[in-house]
């Protein structure tokens, strides 16, 4: 399988989230929100495009994110995307946004705009309790507008691209190089996550099954 995949006609399940479709400058996007696990972050809550087992390659998106209503204080519009997601849903490693952050006025909220986790130890928190600070850039970016985001992955080492600008190079993704798994459009705490245009390349072939 590689490609753009059209999300209205994908197999897709949901994780800790909901989804749907919604008509947004005139086109049909998916809406993710998160659903449980509302008090943690970096968590396994996605949408995953069933059929496809990822190992190298690439994939891009386009997402846009606002806050909820309801969304609690440090909601920063999370969204992104999850990749090598195990079949059980229990590690997976991923890049995302914080738009909020993008062009806010605190230097320090700045530097938090791109984010890499890895699922379950490798969080955001586990690298600011302990002081790492290579997993984390700014970026030009900001809530409610449409951000493509492209993740190009070898091995253990991952790149991450906003607008087609590299923002932030991870040489030592935690689940290994061998790692491989499922292709996933993740939000978190507070997000009303908007997705289309997904493209996934799997540079050695990959698995599909048909269902996208």
């Amino acid at each position: 399988m590689n490609g753009k995949i059209d999300l209205t006609k994908a197999k897709l399940s949901a994780l800790h989230t909901s989804a749907e479709f919604a008509a947004l400058d005139g086109e049909p996007v998916l809406r993710v929100v998160k659903t449980e696990k509302l008090h943690d972050y970096d968590t396994n809550s996605y949408v995953k495009a069933d059929g496809i087992d990822f190992h190298d390659g690439s994939i891009e998106v386009d997402v846009r994110s606002r806050l909820l209503p309801d969304a609690p204080a440090l909601s920063r519009g999370f969204i992104g995307i999850a990749f090598r997601i195990a079949e059980g849903n229990d590690s997976f490693e991923s890049f995302y946004i914080r738009p909020t952050n993008g062009r806010c006025g605190d230097p320090e909220r700045k530097r938090h705009a791109v984010q890499y986790f890895s699922f379950p130890k490798y969080t955001f928190s586990y690298f600011r309790e302990n002081g790492i600070t290579e997993y984390e850039a700014p970026a030009d970016i900001g809530p409610d507008e449409w951000i493509r985001i492209r993740a190009e992955i070898h091995g253990c080492r991952g790149q991450f691209f906003v607008n087609g600008t590299p923002v932030l190079t991870v040489r030592d993704m935690k689940l290994g190089e061998f790692a491989h798994g499922a292709v996933g459009l993740f939000v978190d705490i507070g997000t009303e996550g908007f997705f289309r245009n997904l493209k996934i390349n799997c540079e050695d072939g990959g698995k599909d099954n048909g269902t996208v």
